[in-house]
């Protein structure tokens, strides 16, 4: 806890800044020291202080490559007192993102670190493998520091699998989301060892698949180190994730601990693991993980998943082809009635699923999106309700008109056999797929078979009795239990990355559709009782009428978005950024300048409820793209142009600055190679984080530059992006491009831009930029910086 307060009061930890270069790293370093004078002689503990400079290419956010100076690596090796040939690495990292404190992400994990430093080193029990303990000072400009020292310190190359411990969500309970790759025996040194565990493969699945807009150190690892490891992430609350609430007083103590005793238990158990001196062994092979309500982990390879998923399914088709094809004379008549009742379930899902996304199409359209943003229950009141009526509507009007006078049993057995077949077939698809979470279709074959098999006399007789309720409830249990327990999971993490996914996206969409699979999923053996029971009219009209009522709320806009309630926040995102641009042409003379304070509203909702409170920023000023130049020739930090939308970006006239620090930026040479080549060499010095932006002309490409492997990246578009950071000091920073040229070139064969952006420090917040952060709401998280940009020619 000590540690954790102390991190955080240094304030922001901006990579090039005081307090991230020094402040942190000092005050990590005396408690280093500290722990190293009450370490018992069972131990050797060596600490190093690594300033790398490198460079990688990455495909994260459509892809770009990174440049970094002299950042900052706080190392601590703790090794039995003869040495180790072997280690297991622990990962944090103490740099934050501008304007936050960054307490759970992720300086509550560097105190949790040394913590267990502290407790591994005074005990007297002595370890077989080393310890590395890596206080990483650069993960927030995108996993720079982990590559530095994965691909360059000496320590480095004795690592045989790591933990790495992150945030998504602001304390909770860690959740192990992704391991490997393959090497099982990392999952069940974490089933076996963990006090508290928490882990999901399905987790694993969707955050691997890309759709969640992050990353972490987890991914230099595997690739640049070819290391296995374990990622932890805390995921609760993340409305304040990456944002100025996200301080020590809001995490939990018994989250700290809960976290730490897991970590602990988990590096003693692989500092003193055979598998880990031979991992290269045992590294074959996915594991099917999930634990059950959090009480305990269940793990197994995923070749036995394969054969039990397949004899499940066999088992069911067998079944249900028996009842299909007895008596024999009546085969083709059973058929049919069994492809009807499957084809009528499926056509009840897809009118459930059209409705519910046209009601979010129309509300995005009306304006009102992420009215649950705030309060979650709108979405079950507003979609839940829409699809849950639907499928009950088009089932009671198939009843009505399509069976009129079939026996009720006989359709409500028919329709759970349709059911069975559904999830059947999708466990046999999904297990194909080679996709590990087919284990939750297994579920929903499984139990409900069971079940069925258990009560088939009591199905056959007249009248449903209460005993055949009872036991048919039983069945569903298990499978229902976990389902309600996973979604809620996933509305846990994917709500709150609903208000930063950018103005693309249609988060009612997204969430609608999420709620219509759920409902559709924990409906599948309860379309069944719809032709049990005598009419489900009472049950349509409430329905109904609390859907109709939440959508007339939504629309009247009572449920605001945002909240900035002090013990639960849920501001909007907005960044604002104090930009003076240059375009030069092939002469270098400036034709044309100007000034603004650039604006991004992080969700769809764009600006529209900042308006009324300052009134300037309208969509009267909308960016417009300057088509010539890279990215729009606008000062991106990252190159996530393609979740904004030109039309929800603002652009309001402000005076020029004047950085303290101005860049400079000067061409070297120009060569001629050959092969029509060009290469051309250049200098730019400037603040710690600078962003390169580069166009080749049409007819010319860029074939080879001297960062990453040499091979450039290009970003979604075509353009091409650089980030380059550096530690508090640095070289002036120097790289050339290669480019194939053709014959005639009369207008340049690129463009080049640079943009400085100023994080931290003096050159920070204009005058002009502190007024209008001044004038926003309280329910917002407006993160302002100043930048310069200029375009060239050549």
């Amino acid at each position: 806890r000590g540690y954790l307060d102390n991190i955080t009061a240094i304030g922001p930890r901006t990579v090039g800044s005081p307090e991230n270069e020094v402040l942190a790293v000092n005050y990590l370093l005396e408690q280093i020291r500290a722990i190293e004078r009450e370490s018992t002689d069972a131990h050797k503990l060596s600490v190093d202080i690594q300033r790398p400079t490198g460079s990688f290419s990455i495909d994260f956010l459509g892809g770009f490559t990174s440049y970094y100076a002299n950042i900052t690596n706080v190392v601590v090796k703790l090794e039995p007192r003869n040495g180790a040939e072997h280690a297991v690495l622990s990962n944090c990292h103490f740099d934050s993102v501008p304007n936050t404190p960054g307490a759970s992400d992720d300086a509550v994990s560097c105190a949790v670190m040394l913590e267990i430093l502290s407790t591994l080193s005074k005990s007297s029990e002595p370890l077989q493998h080393a310890v590395i303990f890596l206080f990483n000072g650069a993960e927030e400009n995108i996993l720079q520091a982990s590559h530095g020292f994965i691909t360059q310190h000496e320590w480095a190359k004795s690592i045989r699998a790591f933990i790495n411990l992150e945030a998504a969500g602001v304390g909770g309970k860690e959740l192990v989301f992704q391991t490997g790759p393959e090497n099982p025996w990392l999952v069940q040194a974490y089933v076996v060892a963990a006090k508290h565990p928490f882990a999901s493969v399905v987790a694993q699945e969707i955050f691997q698949s890309g759709i969640i807009p992050a990353d972490t150190d987890f991914r230099i690892y595997r690739d640049f180190g070819n290391v296995p490891g374990i990622d932890l992430a805390f995921i609760e609350n993340g409305y304040i994730y990456h944002t100025e609430y996200d301080t020590s007083d809001r995490i939990l103590t018994d989250s700290i601990q809960r976290a730490g005793d897991n970590i602990l238990a988990v590096l003693k158990y692989l500092a003193t693991s055979d598998k880990l001196a031979k991992s290269f062994e045992y590294r074959h092979g996915n594991v099917v993980f999930f634990d059950v309500l959090g009480l305990f982990v269940l793990a197994y390879p995923a070749r036995v998943g394969t054969i039990m998923n397949y004899i499940t399914a066999a088992i069911a088709f067998l079944y249900l082809s028996k009842k299909v094809f007895q008596p024999k004379t009546r085969a083709v008549h059973n058929l049919k009635k069994f492809l009807t009742a499957f084809g009528l379930t499926l056509l009840s899902w897809v009118c459930s699923m059209v409705t519910v996304l046209i009601v979010a199409v129309f509300v995005s359209v009306i304006g009102r999106s992420l009215s649950w943003y705030t309060h979650f229950y709108v979405s079950v009141f507003l979609y839940g309700t829409a699809a849950a009526a639907t499928l009950i509507l088009v089932h009671t009007l198939v009843k009505k008109f399509f069976y009129k006078n079939v026996n009720e049993q006989y359709l409500g057995d028919i329709f759970f056999d349709a059911s069975l077949m559904i999830w059947s077939i999708a466990l046999a698809v999904i297990t194909q797929m080679g996709l590990c979470s087919a284990f939750i279709c297994t579920l929903w074959v499984a139990f409900p078979l069971l079940a069925k098999l258990m009560i088939h006399k009591e199905f056959s007789q007249k009248g449903a009795t209460m005993k055949f309720v009872m036991m048919y409830m039983l069945g569903m249990f298990v499978p229902y239990l976990y389902m309600m327990y996973l979604s809620w999971t996933v509305f846990e993490m994917f709500t709150p990355i609903m208000g930063r996914s950018g103005s693309e996206i249609l988060p009612d969409v997204v969430l609608a559709g999420f709620i219509v699979v759920i409902t559709m999923i924990l409906s599948s053996y309860f379309i069944n009782f719809i032709y049990l029971v005598k009419s489900t009219k009472a049950t349509l009209i409430t329905l109904t009428t609390m859907f109709v009522v939440t959508l007339i709320l939504v629309g009247s806009g009572i449920f605001f978005p945002y909240s900035s309630d002090a013990t639960n926040p849920k501001p909007k995102r907005v960044f604002l950024q104090h930009t003076s641009r240059r375009f030069h042409d092939l002469d270098g003379n400036v034709v044309k300048s100007d000034s603004g304070i650039w604006i991004n509203g992080f969700d769809y909702n764009g600006i529209s409820h900042i308006t009324p409170h300052v009134p300037e920023i309208n969509d009267t000023i909308r960016t417009p793209c300057e088509e010539q130049a890279p990215f729009c020739g606008l000062p991106w930090i990252l190159p996530v142009h393609f979740m904004f939308r030109l039309v929800k970006n603002w652009y309001l006239p402000a005076p020029e600055i004047f950085p303290r620090s101005p860049i400079h930026f000067k061409v070297l040479s120009k060569e001629l190679m050959p092969w029509n080549s060009v290469r051309l060499s250049f200098e730019v010095s400037g603040p710690s984080h600078m962003s390169l932006y580069v166009r080749p002309h049409e007819g010319s490409a860029l074939s080879t530059w001297s960062l990453g492997d040499g091979i450039p990246v290009a970003s979604l578009g075509g353009d091409y992006f650089v980030f380059y950071s550096h530690g508090l000091q640095a070289t002036p920073w120097h790289f050339w491009v290669e480019l194939t040229v053709p014959e005639k070139h009369s207008d340049g064969i690129v463009s080049l831009a640079v943009a400085a952006h100023y994080f931290f420090g003096e050159d920070q917040k204009s005058p002009q930029l502190y007024a209008l952060l001044e004038r926003f709401p309280n329910w917002t998280f407006s993160s302002g910086w100043s930048c310069t940009y200029d375009l060239f020619v050549f």
